[in-house]
């Protein structure tokens, strides 16, 4: 979060500027903001003012009707590069529901659709479907345009499919899928210097938000302490962390009585999250395809994201009764899930297709594009290993 305050509305100029609606809601969202400032009495933590820039109801970034995802919107997720990645998936999925014979598939936050969908065409054509797939997806504007998506890509299909207003309360074996969903956790801000951690909230200056500094509650000094200590940092550091990682793994896994969670998104384990190099963090927003660091800039219109540690999520894990039985980068996952025999069977379609789909595969598996920043994470319960996607590069030391 940059240290001096930017207006809502400066921008830079070869940035496409937000048309009259888009203000007018994004303003809406400001009030809201500003009245929790208030109510704070001037000092806002960073993670509440994430939680409604993405997700007031109706007004955040989630929750409003801009286009989100692909060419037109503002990042293109894995799913929007290729079919390929949710068949890799597919693969996966076989593995658990051959040991459990049958179950559900539970993904988070389906974003456009467009990994329902896909995942769901392959695992007709291997006559390997699920009992149900079912969405928890909070935003009730995604909710509608994952339902058309679905109803013009696998119409035969939606009777499957069910959104799911929380997680599940009953049990249920099989697939949870988190496909970057963990970063746009909210996250704390912080900022160590010379032994002295302070907690960076949001504050009202006069015309716009700005940064605000105070010292840091006692479970986020604790913990960044410990960081401090034993990574050796020096000088300045400022960086984030997910506070409520295992209440929300706990939320979400609670129910599962056998089967797997895939988590996918971009991180490290910790020692490489808070490298003393690293001492800016990994904040970073995206709007129109423009990715910068300055998370008080047009709120609700940009999204909002954090690194995920994945030292973290492993500890959620084991908080949660979940054994961490993978950890790998995306390119050694797809490889291991099957996507060389997906090229090679690619070699029968027409040149030009064939080009195009070689293309998007170099985007996800090459070190330099997804395939080393994405990570991929299996826990399970109750399942035996061998799972596909984890039988290759096993990277769980490292955490």
């Amino acid at each position: 979060m940059n240290s001096s305050p930017s207006l809502p509305w400066d921008i830079p100029a070869d940035w496409p500027a937000p048309d009259a609606d888009a203000r007018a809601l994004s303003a809406r969202l400001i009030e809201l903001i500003r009245t929790e400032i208030d109510q704070a009495q001037g000092f806002l933590d960073f993670a509440r003012f994430m939680e409604l820039a993405l997700y007031a109801p109706g007004l955040g970034y989630y929750s409003a009707g801009a286009r989100k995802f692909g060419a037109g919107g503002d990042f293109v997720t894995a799913p929007e590069v290729s079919p390929l990645f949710a068949q890799c998936i597919a693969n996966s999925w076989v593995s658990v529901r051959r040991q459990l014979g049958g179950g559900d598939i539970l993904e988070l936050g389906a974003g456009s659709g467009a990994m329902a969908a896909d995942l769901l065409a392959q695992l007709e054509r291997l006559d390997q479907l699920p009992d149900r797939y079912c969405i928890l997806e909070r935003s009730a504007d995604l909710r509608e345009r994952q339902r058309l998506h679905l109803a013009q890509a696998v119409p035969q299909l939606l009777a499957r499919v069910q959104w799911l207003d929380a997680p599940p309360t009953a049990a249920w074996r099989g697939l949870l899928v988190a496909n970057e969903v963990l970063d746009a956790l909210p996250v704390n801000l912080f900022h160590w210097h010379l032994d002295q951690v302070n907690e960076l909230g949001v504050t009202w200056q006069g015309a716009t938000f700005g940064p605000v500094e105070r010292p840091a509650p006692e479970a986020l000094r604790v913990l960044v302490e410990s960081w401090a200590q034993q990574l050796e940092w020096r000088g300045d550091y400022r960086s984030e962390c997910n506070l409520s990682l295992t209440p929300w793994l706990q939320s979400v896994t609670a129910q599962l009585d056998a089967g797997a969670a895939l988590l996918i998104d971009c991180g490290y384990p910790r020692h490489e999250y808070y490298h003393p190099e690293r001492a800016q963090g990994t904040l970073l927003c995206h709007y129109r395809h423009r990715a910068h660091a300055d998370a008080l800039l047009l709120p609700g219109l940009q999204d909002i994201t954090a690194h995920v540690d994945f030292t973290a999520v492993a500890e959620a894990a084991d908080h949660c009764g979940m054994t961490v039985s993978g950890f790998t980068t995306q390119g050694h996952f797809l490889i291991d899930a099957g996507i060389e025999q997906m090229l090679s069977d690619a070699q029968n379609h027409t040149a030009g297709d064939y080009l195009r789909i070689v293309t998007q595969a170099k985007t996800l598996l090459l070190p330099g594009e997804m395939g080393e920043r994405f990570k991929c994470m299996l826990l399970t319960r109750a399942l035996e290993p061998g799972i596909r996607g984890f039988g290759g590069r096993d990277l769980r030391g490292r955490l």
